[in-house]
């Protein structure tokens, strides 16, 4: 069993908290525990989701067999998910953990949608697609620009 925290490194420009929309599909790539070997295919799960484990009484939010030495493992979100604020930004901060068994979790593509709201104004921003690695808007409230660039991902081992 690995506890994995997914960190990210974003330059935020006049937004705060940005997090995944609740119903949020996240999507990784993934290497087995046993073999080694990357998957070239993104993975998908979420924390709302639960399967059964076979040979267990226990669920996970993912739960598969390595296409390479056919070995089965899981991962299972842990905990809440936590936001990206603008108070450390350009810094690498938690937004979430992951209780991964027989596979570790090697990359994060952070697509949409994502929600941020505005430093000054409060604005909220909804549907904020983040697939090409960056978003610009203009908040009328403030009459400011707002974007988030320079996206940054990692995985830390966790106790």
């Amino acid at each position: 069993m690995v506890k994995l925290g997914l960190y990210l490194k974003v330059n935020l420009e006049n937004v705060t908290d940005l997090k995944p929309v609740h119903e949020y599909e996240w999507h990784f790539k993934i290497q087995c525990g046993s073999c080694r070997e990357t998957d070239e295919n993104w993975i998908s799960f979420n924390p709302h989701d639960t399967v059964d484990m076979p040979g267990s009484r226990g669920s996970a939010n993912l739960v598969m067999r390595c296409k390479f030495c056919k070995r089965e493992s899981s991962a299972q979100f842990e905990c809440g998910i936590q936001a990206y604020s603008a108070e450390k930004n350009n810094a690498f901060q938690k937004i979430a953990s992951f209780d991964c068994r027989g596979l570790e979790l090697v990359d994060f593509s952070p697509r949409d949608p994502w929600v941020a709201e505005g430093t000054e104004s409060g604005t909220k921003f909804e549907d904020i697609d983040l697939s090409e690695g960056e978003w610009a808007e203009y908040d009328e409230k403030s009459g400011e620009p707002v974007g988030i660039a320079e996206i940054e991902v990692q995985f830390k081992k966790e106790k």
